[in-house]
Protein backbone atom coordinates (compact mmCIF):
# COMPACT_ATOMS: atom_id res chain seq x y z
CA UNK A 1 0.00 0.00 0.00
CA UNK A 2 2.97 2.34 0.94
CA UNK A 3 4.12 1.93 -2.87
CA UNK A 4 0.72 2.48 -3.98
CA UNK A 5 0.16 6.26 -1.83
CA UNK A 6 3.95 7.35 -2.97
CA UNK A 7 2.45 6.99 -6.64
CA UNK A 8 -0.40 9.03 -6.33
CA UNK A 9 0.59 11.73 -3.90
CA UNK A 10 3.32 12.05 -6.59
CA UNK A 11 6.12 12.29 -3.79
CA UNK A 12 9.36 11.33 -5.75
CA UNK A 13 11.84 10.07 -2.93
CA UNK A 14 14.17 8.06 -4.99
CA UNK A 15 16.73 10.31 -6.57
CA UNK A 16 19.17 9.69 -8.95
CA UNK A 17 22.69 10.35 -8.13
CA UNK A 18 24.04 11.43 -11.08
CA UNK A 19 21.78 14.43 -12.35
CA UNK A 20 19.40 14.56 -9.07
CA UNK A 21 15.62 13.56 -10.87
CA UNK A 22 13.58 11.83 -8.87
CA UNK A 23 11.19 8.72 -9.09
CA UNK A 24 8.10 7.31 -7.60
CA UNK A 25 9.25 4.04 -7.77
CA UNK A 26 12.30 2.38 -7.51
CA UNK A 27 12.67 0.48 -11.00
CA UNK A 28 11.34 3.52 -13.09
CA UNK A 29 15.00 4.78 -11.06
CA UNK A 30 16.73 1.70 -12.34
CA UNK A 31 15.82 2.13 -15.68
CA UNK A 32 16.96 5.80 -15.67
CA UNK A 33 19.94 5.19 -14.20
CA UNK A 34 20.41 2.98 -17.99
CA UNK A 35 20.89 6.49 -19.82
CA UNK A 36 24.11 7.33 -17.65
CA UNK A 37 25.21 4.30 -17.78
CA UNK A 38 24.62 3.13 -21.48
CA UNK A 39 23.18 -0.60 -20.14
CA UNK A 40 21.02 -1.17 -22.92
CA UNK A 41 19.96 -4.79 -21.54
CA UNK A 42 17.21 -6.10 -24.89
CA UNK A 43 19.42 -6.83 -27.75
CA UNK A 44 17.85 -7.37 -31.16
CA UNK A 45 18.47 -11.46 -32.41
CA UNK A 46 19.21 -9.67 -36.01
CA UNK A 47 21.74 -6.80 -35.88
CA UNK A 48 22.77 -6.98 -32.02
CA UNK A 49 21.49 -3.64 -31.02
CA UNK A 50 21.05 -2.77 -27.81
CA UNK A 51 18.26 -0.99 -26.33
CA UNK A 52 17.55 0.12 -22.73
CA UNK A 53 13.58 -1.23 -22.63
CA UNK A 54 11.50 -3.66 -24.00
CA UNK A 55 8.84 -1.48 -25.74
CA UNK A 56 12.20 -0.27 -27.49
CA UNK A 57 13.11 -3.58 -29.09
CA UNK A 58 10.05 -4.40 -30.14
CA UNK A 59 9.50 -0.84 -31.93
CA UNK A 60 13.32 -1.95 -33.71
CA UNK A 61 12.17 -5.55 -34.46
CA UNK A 62 9.57 -3.80 -36.72
CA UNK A 63 11.99 -2.51 -39.40
CA UNK A 64 13.33 -5.79 -39.90
CA UNK A 65 10.39 -7.65 -40.28
CA UNK A 66 8.80 -4.69 -42.16
CA UNK A 67 5.78 -4.81 -40.05
CA UNK A 68 4.44 -1.59 -39.40
CA UNK A 69 0.79 -1.61 -37.76
CA UNK A 70 -0.08 2.15 -37.11
CA UNK A 71 -1.59 3.12 -40.31
CA UNK A 72 -2.65 6.64 -41.75
CA UNK A 73 -6.59 7.02 -41.70
CA UNK A 74 -5.89 9.75 -45.00
CA UNK A 75 -3.12 7.54 -46.83
CA UNK A 76 -3.22 4.06 -45.52
CA UNK A 77 1.04 4.48 -45.19
CA UNK A 78 1.62 2.05 -42.56
CA UNK A 79 4.50 2.53 -39.18
CA UNK A 80 6.15 1.09 -36.96
CA UNK A 81 5.64 3.17 -34.17
CA UNK A 82 2.89 5.63 -32.83
CA UNK A 83 5.00 8.65 -32.56
CA UNK A 84 6.01 8.43 -36.40
CA UNK A 85 2.48 7.60 -37.43
CA UNK A 86 1.65 11.48 -35.57
CA UNK A 87 4.49 13.04 -37.16
CA UNK A 88 3.61 11.79 -40.51
CA UNK A 89 -0.18 12.88 -40.42
CA UNK A 90 1.41 16.46 -39.72
CA UNK A 91 2.09 16.09 -43.83
CA UNK A 92 -1.16 15.86 -44.63
CA UNK A 93 -2.32 18.95 -42.04
CA UNK A 94 0.42 20.79 -43.11
CA UNK A 95 1.41 22.23 -39.49
CA UNK A 96 4.68 22.86 -39.04
CA UNK A 97 5.10 23.91 -35.16
CA UNK A 98 8.89 24.23 -34.93
CA UNK A 99 10.55 27.56 -36.34
CA UNK A 100 14.04 28.37 -37.05
CA UNK A 101 15.00 31.66 -35.07
CA UNK A 102 17.42 32.29 -37.71
CA UNK A 103 15.26 32.30 -41.14
CA UNK A 104 12.07 31.58 -39.86
CA UNK A 105 11.59 27.94 -41.54
CA UNK A 106 9.49 26.18 -40.16
CA UNK A 107 9.25 22.18 -39.40
CA UNK A 108 6.87 19.22 -38.82
CA UNK A 109 9.74 17.97 -35.82
CA UNK A 110 11.61 19.38 -33.55
CA UNK A 111 14.55 16.58 -34.45
CA UNK A 112 14.34 17.99 -38.20
CA UNK A 113 14.65 21.87 -36.80
CA UNK A 114 17.84 21.10 -34.76
CA UNK A 115 19.12 19.46 -37.39
CA UNK A 116 18.63 22.23 -39.97
CA UNK A 117 19.99 25.09 -37.18
CA UNK A 118 23.49 23.30 -38.15
CA UNK A 119 23.11 24.63 -41.30
CA UNK A 120 23.45 27.80 -39.81
CA UNK A 121 25.98 26.95 -37.12
CA UNK A 122 28.36 24.70 -39.24
CA UNK A 123 28.01 22.18 -36.18
CA UNK A 124 28.76 18.48 -37.19
CA UNK A 125 29.10 17.13 -34.19
CA UNK A 126 29.04 13.76 -35.34
CA UNK A 127 32.76 12.00 -36.17
CA UNK A 128 33.18 8.23 -38.06
CA UNK A 129 35.44 6.66 -36.13
CA UNK A 130 37.22 5.12 -39.16
CA UNK A 131 37.78 8.10 -41.53
CA UNK A 132 37.02 11.34 -39.40
CA UNK A 133 34.16 12.08 -41.66
CA UNK A 134 32.11 14.84 -40.06
CA UNK A 135 28.27 14.83 -40.32
CA UNK A 136 24.99 17.14 -38.80
CA UNK A 137 22.85 14.39 -37.87
CA UNK A 138 23.59 10.80 -36.57
CA UNK A 139 21.18 9.41 -38.83
CA UNK A 140 24.09 10.08 -42.04
CA UNK A 141 26.49 9.20 -39.58
CA UNK A 142 24.94 5.35 -39.19
CA UNK A 143 24.23 5.23 -43.15
CA UNK A 144 28.05 6.30 -43.64
CA UNK A 145 29.41 3.86 -41.34
CA UNK A 146 27.97 0.50 -43.21
CA UNK A 147 30.40 1.78 -46.19
CA UNK A 148 33.36 0.43 -43.77
CA UNK A 149 31.36 -2.14 -42.08
CA UNK A 150 29.46 -3.51 -45.22
CA UNK A 151 26.63 -4.22 -42.64
CA UNK A 152 23.44 -5.10 -44.62
CA UNK A 153 20.91 -5.26 -41.14
CA UNK A 154 17.59 -4.88 -42.86
CA UNK A 155 16.14 -8.06 -44.57
CA UNK A 156 13.04 -8.47 -46.99
CA UNK A 157 11.30 -11.07 -45.74
CA UNK A 158 9.49 -11.83 -49.14
CA UNK A 159 13.06 -12.32 -51.21
CA UNK A 160 15.87 -11.93 -48.18
CA UNK A 161 17.53 -9.05 -50.09
CA UNK A 162 19.18 -7.51 -47.28
CA UNK A 163 19.71 -3.58 -47.43
CA UNK A 164 22.15 -1.06 -45.29
CA UNK A 165 18.98 1.23 -44.28
CA UNK A 166 15.56 1.07 -43.35
CA UNK A 167 14.31 3.38 -45.90
CA UNK A 168 16.24 1.42 -48.58
CA UNK A 169 14.32 -1.51 -47.40
CA UNK A 170 11.25 0.04 -47.54
CA UNK A 171 11.45 1.62 -50.73
CA UNK A 172 12.67 -2.21 -52.09
CA UNK A 173 9.17 -3.87 -50.98
CA UNK A 174 7.06 -1.85 -53.19
CA UNK A 175 8.50 -4.18 -55.96
CA UNK A 176 6.75 -6.79 -53.87
CA UNK A 177 3.45 -4.86 -53.26
CA UNK A 178 3.29 -2.83 -56.29
CA UNK A 179 2.97 0.15 -54.05
CA UNK A 180 2.77 3.61 -56.19
CA UNK A 181 2.52 6.40 -53.56
CA UNK A 182 4.07 9.17 -55.51
CA UNK A 183 1.22 10.26 -57.93
CA UNK A 184 1.56 12.93 -60.69
CA UNK A 185 -0.65 15.81 -59.99
CA UNK A 186 -0.88 16.34 -64.26
CA UNK A 187 -2.35 12.69 -65.42
CA UNK A 188 -2.50 10.63 -62.22
CA UNK A 189 0.27 8.28 -63.01
CA UNK A 190 1.49 6.54 -60.02
CA UNK A 191 5.49 5.62 -59.08
CA UNK A 192 7.21 4.09 -56.51
CA UNK A 193 9.84 6.07 -55.78
CA UNK A 194 9.91 10.20 -56.06
CA UNK A 195 12.88 9.89 -58.12
CA UNK A 196 10.81 8.20 -60.82
CA UNK A 197 7.76 10.94 -60.19
CA UNK A 198 10.49 13.85 -60.56
CA UNK A 199 11.54 12.57 -63.83
CA UNK A 200 8.17 11.84 -65.39
CA UNK A 201 7.20 14.79 -64.59
CA UNK A 202 9.81 16.19 -67.06
CA UNK A 203 7.52 14.48 -70.12
CA UNK A 204 4.85 17.46 -68.96
CA UNK A 205 7.18 20.21 -68.52
CA UNK A 206 9.64 19.66 -71.25
CA UNK A 207 12.71 19.89 -69.10
CA UNK A 208 15.71 18.29 -70.12
CA UNK A 209 18.68 18.98 -67.66
CA UNK A 210 21.34 16.50 -68.80
CA UNK A 211 22.53 17.92 -71.68
CA UNK A 212 25.45 15.97 -73.54
CA UNK A 213 28.83 17.77 -73.95
CA UNK A 214 29.25 16.56 -77.54
CA UNK A 215 26.54 16.78 -79.59
CA UNK A 216 24.66 19.16 -76.97
CA UNK A 217 21.27 17.02 -77.27
CA UNK A 218 19.21 17.06 -74.10
CA UNK A 219 17.74 14.68 -71.85
CA UNK A 220 15.09 14.31 -69.25
CA UNK A 221 17.23 11.44 -67.27
CA UNK A 222 20.76 11.05 -66.23
CA UNK A 223 20.70 7.87 -66.97
CA UNK A 224 19.01 8.42 -70.74
CA UNK A 225 22.43 11.00 -70.95
CA UNK A 226 24.84 8.44 -69.89
CA UNK A 227 23.16 5.91 -72.53
CA UNK A 228 23.60 8.33 -75.49
CA UNK A 229 26.91 9.16 -74.51
CA UNK A 230 28.19 5.75 -75.39
CA UNK A 231 27.61 6.13 -78.73
CA UNK A 232 30.43 8.87 -78.80
CA UNK A 233 32.54 6.88 -77.03
CA UNK A 234 32.12 3.75 -78.43
CA UNK A 235 31.48 2.05 -75.34
CA UNK A 236 29.71 -1.56 -75.12
CA UNK A 237 29.44 -2.40 -71.30
CA UNK A 238 27.35 -5.18 -71.85
CA UNK A 239 29.25 -8.47 -72.99
CA UNK A 240 27.23 -11.61 -74.67
CA UNK A 241 28.21 -14.96 -72.00
CA UNK A 242 28.13 -16.97 -74.95
CA UNK A 243 30.21 -15.27 -77.73
CA UNK A 244 32.19 -11.94 -76.50
CA UNK A 245 29.74 -9.43 -78.21
CA UNK A 246 29.50 -6.28 -76.67
CA UNK A 247 26.32 -4.05 -76.25
CA UNK A 248 25.81 -0.71 -75.53
CA UNK A 249 22.50 -1.10 -73.09
CA UNK A 250 21.48 -4.27 -70.78
CA UNK A 251 18.14 -4.37 -73.22
CA UNK A 252 19.83 -5.01 -76.26
CA UNK A 253 21.72 -7.95 -74.54
CA UNK A 254 18.92 -9.50 -73.96
CA UNK A 255 17.32 -9.22 -77.34
CA UNK A 256 20.58 -10.68 -78.66
CA UNK A 257 21.15 -13.45 -76.04
CA UNK A 258 17.52 -15.07 -77.37
CA UNK A 259 19.38 -15.92 -80.62
CA UNK A 260 21.49 -18.06 -78.60
CA UNK A 261 18.46 -19.68 -76.60
CA UNK A 262 16.48 -19.97 -79.58
CA UNK A 263 19.39 -21.76 -81.79
CA UNK A 264 19.69 -24.43 -79.13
Amino acid sequence: MEGKSTVHSKEKPYTCSVCGRGFSRPSYLSKHKRNHTEEKPWKCADCGKGFNYPSELETHRRRHSGERPFSCSTCGKGFTDSSNLLKHQRVHTGVRPFTCSECTKAFAQLSHLLTHQRVHTGERPFICSVCGLRFADSSTLLKHQRVHSGERAFKCPECGKCYKSSWELMSHQRVHSDERPFRCSQCGNGFRWSSQLNAHERVHTGEKPFTCSQCEKGFTQLSHLLRHQRVHTGERPFTCSDCGKGFTTSSNLQTHQRLHKNAQ
